[in-house]
């Protein structure tokens, strides 16, 4: 009984740690920094700023993909 007690002990606290480990706190002001287009995974990262911004032009809208813009068209 004490094993098995133990075991789950041992499991909630690995969780425990494991769920804290992922946790940050983002500033407002640094999230400009984690909004910048090279934070973004991708292989072709000019292709995807063309592609995004010739559809954000044809569609009169933006936003959805990337850094955050104001709709307007400036960025």
């Amino acid at each position: 009984m004490t094993s098995t007690l133990g075991r789950f002990f041992q499991a909630v606290v690995l969780a425990a740690a494991a769920a804290a480990a992922g946790c940050a706190t983002v500033q407002p002001w640094q999230r400009g920094v984690l909004a910048d287009e090279c934070m973004i995974f991708d292989a072709n990262g000019s292709l995807v700023s063309f592609a995004s911004h010739w559809q954000e032009s044809r569609e009169g809208a933006m936003g959805g993909f990337g850094v955050q813009g104001g709709g307007c068209g400036c960025k």
